[in-house]
């Protein structure tokens, strides 16, 4: 991967085994990627991406825009969201193994040993998210592999920067974005079914797009809503991670 930098957009280039080129600024942050053929010139590429400058900063802008929430603390009727709904966290301190209950549509509650951190609370936190995550997935896998026409051979949770989620075509596994749990139930779907097609066809090419009008007509509504909610604060983003 090289850098291309033109004015104050930074661009990430990789030259592939491909056609043609594809630019994607990817939220939350709007960095933009840009992946070419292996016989194209730098120089064209730079030309390239000068053309695109005008949807570059409009995409940028449109993600700046978006509300993010404010670093958590884990303190007493903070706001935290799981499959789309939002719940007041509520602290309870015990001498025993941590643990997580929905109470009912109002409260999450944290049971968590006395003297246990901010950071150490997002762990139990996030692991919890990791295990609720886990116990949906393999059911939304078997259910699109079936209409799709493909097999994952493995699939995985991790936490990731610009990507709600990702496909290895080579080894068949998808991974799947940790933050997602906190999304309603159809977008984890759609980001499901959309991994999965990349079994079909690599490529985000027209063929592609019939594919994901064919078997989820509806996407773009929740790819809308994926990108208009609330983004996380990402100060432990590169913590907790694995499968």
């Amino acid at each position: 991967m090289s850098k291309i930098d033109i004015g104050n957009i930074a661009v990430e280039v990789t030259k592939k085994d491909i056609k043609n080129i594809h630019l994607t600024v990817y939220p939350p942050n709007g960095i933009v990627r840009l992946s070419a053929p292996k016989q194209i010139n730098d120089e064209t590429i730079r030309l390239y991406i000068i053309s695109k400058i005008p949807w570059i900063r409009k995409q940028q802008r449109k993600y700046k825009k978006q509300d993010r929430q404010s670093q958590r603390e884990y303190k007493q009727r903070e706001s935290h969201y799981f499959l789309g709904k939002r719940y007041l966290i509520r602290i309870f301190e015990h001498n025993a193994t941590p643990q997580i209950i929905i109470k009912n549509k109002t409260y999450i509650d944290l049971c968590i040993r006395p003297g246990t951190t901010v950071e150490q609370r997002h762990i139990i936190m996030n692991e919890w998210y990791r295990k609720k995550l886990k116990e949906m997935i393999p059911e939304l896998i078997n259910k699109w592999q079936k209409i799709i026409g493909v097999e994952v051979n493995d699939w995985g949770v991790k936490l990731m920067k610009t990507k709600w989620g990702t496909c290895n075509i080579q080894s068949k596994r998808i991974w799947i974005n940790l933050e997602l749990a906190k999304k309603p139930l159809y977008c984890i779907e759609y980001i499901i079914v959309h991994e999965l097609i990349h079994l079909k066809e690599r490529l985000h090419n027209e063929n592609y797009f019939a594919y994901i009008n064919k078997f989820m007509p509806q996407w773009k509504l929740y790819q809308e809503e994926l990108n208009n909610l609330p983004i996380s604060h990402t100060e432990w983003e590169n913590k907790a991670q694995g499968r």
